[in-house]
């Protein structure tokens, strides 16, 4: 049972959001109060009963103390929700969303609104509880790490990748975070529209090695609800960063996220090797011409060689289309493993990337967006329990 909890000075706002919490599933506590306790649990200590899912901070408090604290419930006790109820949003959503804030809510909304966020809220603090759960010796559970590659490049994997994150931030809402490992010439930012503040060269260096908070501070907000972790702006920096700081950073990253997602370089350079030493999951794109399928072949024979393939593989065709002269057989057949997902030639994937919208933020009606939700897919908590998975596997290819 979901259990909500206000704290304002705020009479007005307090009825409405009882109200509001009236028609779901779960309990509401309010603490008419002006000020913050120190820490998150100075606040818990007061409350008894079922644990506590969603926090709404405010109206009435000061906004910097609610960040203050929002921050210390994120590190803490990450899988509760924190809400910040502002009048203005001006300057503060970008630090809210660092300190882990939820979302943003304004004092003046009605009961239909503040409803609907509490459930949003709620379903993000499930997800946040799957993924970091306590595994039996009672330590946090890292979340997945999901290496998306390809020996060889142009064939598609950022786009991917950014869709596999934005598809992924809607099961886990500011769960996910998109990190481009592309050192020399990601395309990230692009493909998702942001202009990076700090970049991946700041994070592995300094005080962000040592201090989550200040980690998550150098992460890039997108509009869909994950953070981006973007390529240096200069090529040259990718000389200053060794793998072992790569796998540092991936480490730190698992351990505030349930999902990483990683856009690799092409090849199986220094800090591929790093990354696919930690990951869980890689994702192998793969297009469909020769050059790409032998590179894929020869890759797999290498890195089983080094011991270096991932518990969980999954295997993409892009740019699946009949008139190239080869079949999924052909590819299948060459590679020496089956392909999981295929994805059709489709005009709608390079509309998308100029305009900076990744296909599963808009909701583009067109089928290589069947083949990325099914890729989305093999990654949710049930996919295992699933008795058709393995039927269930291709999309068709048009």
């Amino acid at each position: 049972m979901s259990r909500y909890v206000l704290i304002t000075p705020d009479p007005g706002f307090e009825r409405r959001a009882r109200q509001a919490a009236s028609g779901l599933h779960g309990t509401f506590h309010a603490i008419a109060a002006d000020h913050l306790p120190p820490g998150p649990d100075d606040l818990l200590r007061v409350l008894s009963g079922d644990p506590v899912e969603v926090i709404l901070l405010g109206p009435g408090l000061q906004v910097e103390d609610s960040i203050r604290l929002a921050s210390l419930f994120d590190l803490q006790y990450p899988e509760i929700s924190v809400v910040l109820v502002t009048e203005s949003e001006e300057g503060i959503a970008l630090p809210a969303m660092r300190a882990g804030i939820r979302d943003l809510l304004q004092p003046g909304s009605d009961v239909a609104t503040i409803r609907s966020l509490l459930e949003r809220a709620s379903l993000a603090a499930a997800g946040r509880r799957r993924g970091l759960g306590s595994s039996v010796e009672g330590l946090p559970r890292r979340g997945r790490i999901i290496s998306v590659m390809s020996p060889k490049g142009g064939v598609g994997k950022t786009t991917i990748t950014t869709n596999l994150a934005v598809g992924l931030g809607k099961e886990a809402p500011m769960g996910v975070v998109v990190v481009d490992l592309d050192l020399q010439f990601g395309d990230v930012a692009t493909a998702l529209m942001l202009e990076p503040e700090r970049t991946l060269a700041d994070a592995v260096v300094g005080a962000a090695v040592q201090d989550s908070v200040v980690l998550k501070s150098y992460l890039t907000l997108h509009p869909s609800g994950i953070y981006a972790l973007c390529a240096p702006l200069r090529p040259t920096d990718a000389d200053q960063i060794s793998g072992e700081q790569v796998g540092r950073l991936l480490s730190q990253l698992s351990n505030e996220f349930q999902y990483v997602v990683v856009d690799t370089a092409p090849g199986l350079g220094e800090h591929v090797l790093a990354t696919l030493e930690l990951a869980t999951d890689a994702v192998w794109i793969c297009g469909m011409d020769i050059p790409s399928i032998r590179g894929l072949r020869t890759g797999f024979g290498i890195l089983a060689e080094l011991d270096l393939v991932p518990e969980n593989r999954h295997l993409v065709l892009n740019f699946a289309d009949r008139r190239t002269g080869l079949t999924l057989q052909d590819v299948e057949a060459t590679i020496g493993s089956p392909v999981d997902v295929v994805l059709p030639r489709s005009r709608a994937v390079p509309f998308s990337t100029n305009k900076g919208v990744p296909l599963l933020q808009d909701g583009t009606r067109d089928p290589v967006t069947k083949g990325l939700r099914q890729l989305v897919e093999r990654f949710s908590a049930d996919w295992e329990s699933r008795p058709h998975k393995k039927l269930h596997r291709r999309a068709v290819v048009q």
